[in-house]
């Protein structure tokens, strides 16, 4: 059963589990994707796992033996980083109130293996190396606007590492189709016109991974592994490096500079984090244990 199949990690998930030979349920909360379901050879369910009792039906019509909850909100993020905890609302709603709901429906089935989606792409306590393990934790004092997604990834976390059979996938920023790094995102756009600037020393670090590497991580983890994974690219970069790099693909202008005292104004105290302290995740535990 695979929760939030219509996402962009979804997208490339359902058809590698088909390819398989799994049998796969697949839900979307918008019934006009179920088509698209179908054709890629999983059973459509149309659900919210918001709802408790929604979800409790589906666990008990579908049975199933492992549970992949990839359910987000992700694609309301935007370019604006005054509004980023706004962005994420209800992100944290299906990581907290969702998770909770769908692992008391397994428990009503009488247990399943559990995959869920975490997020490690640049949590990690600020004063340690630029790709830090698993057992690092999240910063303990995020910005203000970043405080309500850590507590919600933490909850997630929790939650799932309670149950007896899982495995927590911390993904990396995603690029790839359909990701906020998109050729049409409006990051990438906000990029092209140079209105993303490197703020201070840029020296902050994000692990960023391609969806379809978080699709085949997330198959690896059907028969292998227990416990908390960061799935991430090999070197997390600083942003005074990736930014220009992609803006050089882009074929757009280099990106501007921007100090710390400005960005508070004009950006918000989250841009200043993730640009000048945030750091990334070590995938040595994944390579090792999940091949």
């Amino acid at each position: 059963l695979v929760i939030g199949a219509t996402g962009v990690v979804g997208r490339q998930l359902v058809p590698m589990l088909v390819d398989e030979g799994h049998e796969v349920t697949a839900t979307t909360t918008t019934t006009s994707k179920a088509g698209g379901l179908a054709a890629a050879g999983a059973v459509p369910l149309v659900m919210d796992v918001l709802d408790a009792a929604a979800t409790e039906a589906a666990l008990a019509a579908a049975r199933p033996e492992v549970v992949v909850y990839q359910a987000t909100a992700l694609s309301a993020v935007g370019a604006n980083m005054r509004k980023f905890d706004r962005y994420f609302a209800v992100t944290n709603r299906l990581r907290t109130e969702g998770t909770a709901n769908l692992l008391a429906a397994v428990r009503k089935i009488g247990g399943a293996r559990v995959i869920a989606q975490s997020f490690g792409a640049s949590g990690y306590p600020p004063e340690g190396p630029p790709a830090q393990d698993e057992s690092a934790g999240f910063n303990p004092k995020p910005p203000a606007a970043m405080a309500g997604i850590f507590a919600a990834i933490r909850r997630l976390e929790e939650l799932v590492t309670a149950t007896p059979d899982h495995v927590v996938l911390r993904y990396g920023g995603f690029y790839g189709p359909g990701t906020a790094l998109d050729r049409h995102s409006p990051q990438v756009e906000a990029l092209r016109r140079r209105l993303l600037p490197i703020i201070g020393d840029g020296s902050g670090v994000a692990s960023y991974l391609h969806v379809e590497d978080a699709a085949s991580a997330t198959v690896a983890a059907l028969n292998a592994g227990q416990g908390i994974y960061n799935i991430v690219d090999d070197e997390p970069a600083a942003f005074r490096d990736w930014l220009p790099y992609v803006a050089d693909v882009l074929g757009a202008g280099p990106p501007r500079h921007l100090p710390v005292w400005l960005a508070r104004i004009v950006a918000s105290d989250a841009a200043v984090y993730l640009m000048t302290q945030a750091r990334g995740g070590s995938n040595a535990r994944a390579k090792a244990e999940l091949g």
